[in-house]
């Protein structure tokens, strides 16, 4: 993979974005991420986060400027973040002669005097191609790209391939081919999936809308959130799920209510995690709600997010008895969407295990947090549903490679694994970070964690980690972040938060060197 750090100084960028306010991310070293009062006020009918990405977007053409872009490049605005200290990071998508450029994302950030304090790209590579009129006739559908996500941006083809993955997944495959010989560069799915626990929360409260003389599963205290019914059906949104009495579900597989009531619990819980732990407010950090579908396909054994409709969909599991809707699973599958509005993790190679292990990462601290009498937190994944049917968990997070499958530790190659092995390295990294090393229980379960190298680590805390997760994800990471880079842009996120060169930051450094990630 390409450097993703750019050092070069250029004190005229964004000294408008310096004055422009999304929210407040804690930066001190007392401090911790979340959002605040005190934004410069917006105008009226217009959110504050609209206001700063307006605004930065007005001053993009001075800022590529200051960056060294050349001519035909244009920055467009993505998402604009403040933390408490006055750092401002803006995080920018890239067009080249009008064209988009995979792999040309960029974060710029600039001190609250102003003074450009560095960039982290997707990319360090010049933008630049010896003509944008392809030799080469474009598949029906396909869209003219840069291709920079590695190595020389050449002109490119995209095509977006629809159809159905192995287990039943809807799949979005999207192919990028060379513009001039018609060579594969890459291609990745969009649809991202993922595996979970039990539908079994106990008795949950549950935030529904009075509609005529009964009610809706609509949340009208985190965004709206519907969750429907699909009966079955694998198109469109289905049934939206209604009650007469406000009573849902029976708790077993037979009232198919019950799917509904843990689909929408869990994204009340994972919604209630991002607002209160972190301060986002909402998926895209715009207090607008995903949706859920429940009952997807027949005997679908998985769950997945689609970017498209902004929604999670639940299969019923194998013969339609056993719904994948526990509390972990909808704390991954929307952070999939998190990841979407931020850093964009590319879902496949490095930045793919990456990707799913945010989902992992942020479904596991979801589950902790709700603290459920009945659905204890853990760092197990899937660890009720038995999807093998050997009464084991799919992943583990203290020692992934007891799957069978999955990598403990950083090797070349480490890339070219399926994303949910791959995985596997930040997974263990964050229980190192949170927990230490060696044998411990948590919770009622027993974990014993080795190192790589055979150190001892000592963890910070979960809390931390996860914050620390979080912002090297919203401010630093990209979407071609490999594991050498995530390294970075975790300490960097720890220096952040918790002082320069502090515990937190020397504990980020050791669990990396301790999954072989240097």
């Amino acid at each position: 993979m390409t450097p993703h750090k750019n050092t070069r100084r250029a004190a005229a960028l964004v000294a408008t974005a310096a004055m422009v306010v999304v929210g407040v991310q804690a930066g001190s070293a007392s401090g911790a991420p979340g959002r605040a009062d005190g934004p410069t006020p917006a105008p009226t009918g217009v959110s504050a986060r609209d206001a700063a990405i307006k605004s930065a977007q007005a001053d993009a053409t001075s800022a590529a400027g200051a960056l060294g872009l050349g001519a035909k490049e244009k920055l467009v605005v993505r998402d604009v973040i403040k933390d408490a200290d006055g750092t401002v990071h803006t995080r920018y998508e890239r067009t080249y002669d009008g064209l988009p450029v995979l792999g040309g994302d960029l974060v710029t950030h600039t001190a609250k005097n102003g003074k450009f304090r560095g960039v982290d790209k997707a990319n360090d590579a010049r933008i630049s191609v010896a003509t944008t009129d392809a030799v080469r006739k474009a598949a029906a559908g396909a869209r003219k790209v840069i291709w920079a996500a590695n190595g020389k941006p050449v002109l490119a083809f995209e095509t977006v391939k629809t159809g159905v993955q192995k287990d039943g997944t809807p799949s979005k495959l999207h192919i990028v081919t060379d513009a001039a010989t018609g060579k594969k560069l890459h291609q990745y799915e969009a649809v991202e999936t993922g595996t979970g626990a039990s539908q079994y929360s106990g008795e949950v409260p549950l935030s529904t809308t009075k509609s005529g003389s009964g009610f809706e599963l609509t949340d009208g205290e985190r965004g709206g959130h519907k969750t429907y019914d699909l009966n079955q059906g694998q198109s469109g949104t289905g049934k939206l799920l209604t009650d007469d009495d406000d009573k849902w579900g029976s708790g077993t597989n037979d009232d198919r209510q019950t799917a509904g009531v843990d689909a929408a619990y869990g994204a009340a819980m994972t919604w209630d995690f991002y607002k209160t732990e972190l301060g986002r407010n909402g998926i895209a950090d715009d207090g607008k709600a995903a949706y859920s579908r429940v009952h997807y396909g027949q005997s679908y054994v998985n769950a997945f997010w689609d970017d498209d409709c902004f929604c999670m969909t639940y299969g019923d599991g194998e013969g339609d008895k056993k719904s994948l809707t526990e509390l972990d699973v909808a704390g991954h599958e929307m952070s999939h969407g998190l990841t979407s509005r931020t850093a964009k993790l590319e879902y496949s190679g490095e930045s793919g295990g990456l990707n799913e292990a945010t989902s992992d990462i942020f479904g596991t601290s979801v589950e902790f947090f709700a603290n459920n009498k009945k659905d204890v937190g853990d760092y197990l994944i899937g660890e009720e549903i038995d999807i093998n049917g050997d009464g084991k968990p799919l992943r583990y997070m203290d020692k992934p490679s007891k799957d069978g499958k999955s990598l403990d530790a950083w090797k070349a190659g480490a890339g070219d694994s399926d994303v949910h092995h791959s995985s596997g390295i930040a997974n263990h990294f964050f229980y190192l970070l949170s927990e230490g090393s060696g044998k411990k229980t948590i919770n009622g379960v027993d974990y014993d964690s080795p190192t790589s190298d055979g150190s001892t680590v000592t963890g910070i805390g979960r809390e931390k980690a996860y914050k620390i997760w979080y912002k090297a994800l919203t401010t630093y990471m990209t979407s071609t972040t490999d594991y050498k880079a995530a390294r970075e842009a975790t300490v960097k996120a720890a220096n952040d938060l918790y002082g320069a060169d502090g515990a937190e930051a020397k504990t980020v450094a050791a669990a990396w060197g301790a999954v072989n990630v240097k």
